[in-house]
């Protein structure tokens, strides 16, 4: 689907139904993100026959990580010690996590403002439920100057923290993810064209 990338496609299934990640599946989909715990759930039991490997690419609520954090591959958002404490108590295994950092410094946006990421990276240590793979981070919608900027600095701090995964880019602006060495891309339209 994207030529010239050799990481994982997520395909955001958010507006997608139950059936409709079925047929992409049968087309060679198999790794799906979803934004909110409950359509998750649903949508996985009515999918349970299927080998689907579930991204979880939303903003985590504490009190929903209980009823979803045995049944991921990824979480791509950790952003809270709150959220760390409740993977702590309710993981059965050790669950791969990326921390979401804030890099365009958005208000309105999840994520680790960058300044306290060293500080948080350390509190995260304490939790051996929580094998921290990488980062995510989100551009700013509508500028391309400012997303290409966010994405190099999230390369740097893998390179940096020596964390292999990348998960940045969507739709608008994936060629960029790609640039800067995204090893997860989140893309939910382009899929859209594919039913």
């Amino acid at each position: 689907m994207i030529d010239n990338f050799d990481g994982t496609v997520v395909c955001a299934s958010k507006y997608f139904t139950a059936d409709e990640i079925r047929v992409l599946y049968h087309k060679g989909i198999h790794d799906f993100g979803e934004n909110k715990v409950q359509d998750f759930l649903k949508k996985k039991e009515l999918l349970s026959d299927l080998n689907i490997h579930w991204h979880f690419i939303g903003h985590l609520q504490s009190n929903k990580v209980k009823d979803m954090i045995n049944h991921i591959s990824l979480l791509h958002t950790l952003d809270r010690i709150s959220v760390a404490n409740e993977i702590q108590k309710h993981a059965k295994d050790v669950i791969s996590c990326l921390v979401q950092v804030n890099l365009t410094e958005e208000d309105q946006k999840s994520g680790v403002n960058p300044e306290n990421l060293a500080e948080f990276l350390i509190e995260i240590k304490k939790y051996d439920k929580i094998n921290i793979v990488g980062f995510m981070t989100m551009g700013k919608l509508n500028d391309q100057k400012e997303t290409e900027i966010a994405f190099k600095k999230l390369d740097e701090l893998s390179k940096f923290y020596k964390l292999p995964y990348r998960s940045m880019g969507m739709s608008d602006d994936y060629e960029l993810a790609i640039k800067h060495h995204a090893t997860h891309l989140r893309i939910g339209r382009k899929f859209k064209e594919m039913l």
